[in-house]
């Protein structure tokens, strides 16, 4: 209740400073949250977590405060002082994990659990992404397109070298935060429309994860021991995310491609979809690792138990999303 309250009130104050107040109430709502597997390895997770969303939201404290100093006004669409957006698009992309801010991300993902992973890389961006729409305007675009560039590539080499699934998806969603940033510079509609589609597409993987008890790419070839159906869908996803057509994931790289190159930015539209390839790289290997090998012993083997664990029902959920994910594109707007 209180993450949802926190992100409500970010996304519908105008003042700064109720802005900063939902920010903390949703930073301090997921700290037990990440600490709740007893170990000391999520309690590194949370200390890390709290430690650099404090930083940012100084930042953003200093940034506001700053501004209204110099302008007189408090409202989140007036930040007109170079320094104060400056250091609130760095603000913001600490909070949401882009480079050269993202070293707190995939630490947090590997040391909590799969739905608490699946929470901070969806519901957590919703917040920072709309506080960059706002200021989108006053933002200085060599400096999103800087941090977005950035991101992408780090998200991509960062991966390829992972064998544990909540890393992967941590630089995952490191490369697809720095697709949103650039386009905040360029086109802020199309930026969160981006966002969007990977909340809908992150969404159904982490659960599938969760459900099959999937942490590392060994646990990836024996998954269909538990749910074959699930493995196929694993494979569809990965390639949606990968931004392979027809799937729903080609529709947002779609859109911002075309978007740089109406803009004539042709060497950043050549440069970030060529970076967006290393992602592919790691994206296929799950996908192949899924789809293409069965585990090479007898049926006596050790797989996984097919006991039946008291799980909650996530078909609700995991169904919608998961064909929206694979099936929206002709749902793309003109």
């Amino acid at each position: 209740t209180s993450i949802i309250l926190g992100t409500t009130m970010v996304t519908t104050s105008h003042h700064w400073l109720m802005t900063w107040v939902g920010l903390e109430i949703n930073m301090l709502a997921i700290l037990p949250m990440i600490s709740k597997p007893k170990t000391t390895r999520s309690t590194e997770a949370t200390t890390k977590y709290f430690l650099t969303q404090a930083v940012a939201s100084i930042m953003l404290l200093m940034a506001s405060t700053t501004n209204a100093w110099q302008t007189g006004t408090w409202s989140i669409t007036q930040i007109d002082n170079v320094y104060s957006s400056t250091i609130m698009t760095l603000a913001l992309a600490t909070k949401m994990g882009a480079a050269p801010f993202h070293f707190w991300l995939p630490e947090v993902l590997q040391g909590t659990s799969m739905t608490t992973a699946m929470i901070i890389s969806s519901w957590q961006k919703i917040a920072p992404t709309t506080l960059m729409y706002m200021i989108s305007n006053n933002t200085k675009t060599p400096t999103l397109i800087l941090v977005g560039v950035l991101s992408i590539l780090v998200g991509g080499l960062g991966g390829i070298n992972q064998t544990q699934m909540r890393k992967m998806m941590a630089y995952s969603s490191i490369s697809n935060t720095g697709w949103t940033i650039m386009m905040m510079a360029i086109s802020p509609n199309i930026a969160v429309f981006n966002m969007l589609m990977y909340i809908i597409m992150i969404i159904p993987t982490f659960m599938m994860m969760s459900s099959t008890s999937t942490k590392t790419l060994q646990n990836i070839s024996t998954m269909w021991t538990t749910s074959p159906m699930l493995t196929y869908l694993m494979t569809l996803l990965m390639l949606s995310t990968s931004s392979l057509p027809p799937l729903t994931g080609f529709m947002p790289k779609l859109v911002m491609l075309n978007e740089l190159i109406k803009q004539e930015l042709l060497i950043l539209a050549t440069t970030t979809a060529l970076m967006s390839l290393i992602n592919l790289l790691f994206y296929m290997r799950i996908a192949y690792l899924s789809a293409m090998l069965t585990s090479p012993t007898t049926s006596t083997s050790t797989t996984k138990w097919r006991h039946q664990t008291k799980q909650p029902n996530m078909t609700t959920t995991l169904i919608p999303t998961a064909l929206l994910s694979l099936l929206a594109i002709p749902a793309i707007p003109n």
